[in-house]
């Protein structure tokens, strides 16, 4: 077996009360140029529900279902964040006190890109670089956007949001036929030209063709969502609202492959801002739950560190390129032009 003594959890980050909103706004978009009208408007989505985002306790969730698995393994376990508390560095220090030399990293994010990998990668050199020769070395554990358990458990979401949607169409006297709600799978939006330099599409296009095929989905589309930045460039398209915009099905059940675990772009920008658009046109809406706390999901990350771990251990995957390599290939997702808050 290799030599790693931990197992980090690397997430996004988000803020739990009302006072921590603009400070973690701020350290999100610091040197981005964002304006100032923008981080008011999404702050407001935060106030709104509260001023937490759900992100930070799903990961305290996942990592207490984790941690006696790793213990298993002889890991113990951390969890550090790219943008709020507990942050990546500090849980680095931390690790170095006690005394931390080699460690297995799963970052919440299943697809490649540079703001969905490349720069994690980059947080976890400039947070090993800020703790210093002290610091334990970390190893990112391979991308799993076609791992079954990361497909199985969306195809079960997916199937049970598309029931909802017809139990809803059902009670509410529609006539309408299963096969006539609209599925809609959706990701975080990015630049075109980020998405050119990258494989974030054909990886999110690929957990989508696989989950739908999991739920025996007979048709089925992919939008993106939470775009942000100038009007003047380009983003990936369509977005989720100019869908549900243009449907004449009798009800939608969108499915949000593009996160591990719920936050506010799932909470508010389809919850809130995608539902308000379907019941304006007279659409019963549902949405698919986030998979990071079903057992397949948390049995797939203890599967990515034992293959790690252990050489030659078989490695799953379901597209037909295979399991993504442990290092990334050279050159893969380079930095774009910076990309504003979403």
């Amino acid at each position: 077996m290799t030599g790693y003594d931990a197992f980090l959890l690397v997430s996004f980050g988000g803020p739990e009360r009302a006072e921590d909103v603009r400070p973690f706004l701020q350290r999100v978009t610091a040197g981005r140029g964002v304006p100032q009208d923008r981080l008011d408007e999404v702050a407001g989505h935060y106030f709104a529900a509260g001023g937490a985002s759900p992100v930070n306790g799903h990961c305290r969730g996942l990592l207490e279902d984790l941690r006696p698995r790793m213990a298993d393994l002889g890991l113990a376990s951390y969890w550090g964040n790219r943008n709020w508390h507990p942050l990546l560095e500090d849980t680095l220090a931390r690790m170095a006190e006690d005394g931390v030399q080699r460690a297995v990293a799963f970052v919440t994010s299943a697809y490649g890109g540079y703001s969905s990998c490349r720069q994690y990668l980059d947080d976890i050199a400039t947070a090993r670089d800020r703790v210093g020769r002290r610091a334990p070395l970390v190893d990112k554990l391979r991308l799993f956007y076609d791992h079954p358990g990361w497909v199985r458990p969306w195809g079960r979401s997916a199937a049970g949001a598309r029931a909802e949607c017809a139990a809803q169409l059902t009670a509410g006297g529609n006539g309408a036929r299963t096969e006539d709600i609209e599925i809609v799978f959706t990701a975080h939006s990015i630049p075109v030209a980020a998405a050119r330099t990258s494989p974030y599409v054909a990886h999110v296009t690929t957990t989508a063709r696989l989950a739908a095929a999991a739920a025996g989905l007979g048709s089925w589309q992919l939008a993106w969502q939470s775009r942000s930045g100038s009007p003047a460039s380009p983003w990936l398209g369509p977005d989720i609202a100019e869908v549900l915009g243009t449907s004449t099905a009798p009800g939608v059940a969108v499915v949000p492959i593009g996160f591990v675990c719920e936050n506010m772009e799932v909470t508010h920008d389809l919850d809130v801002e995608a539902a308000a658009v379907a019941r304006s046109r007279g659409m019963v809406f549902a949405r698919a739950g986030a998979v990071n706390a079903t057992a397949e999901f948390v049995d797939m990350v203890v599967t990515l560190v034992a293959e790690r771990m252990v050489p030659g251990t078989g490695r799953a995957a379901l597209g037909e390129d295979g399991p993504w390599p442990d290092d990334c290939p050279v050159g893969h997702c380079p930095p774009p032009y910076r990309i504003p808050v979403g």
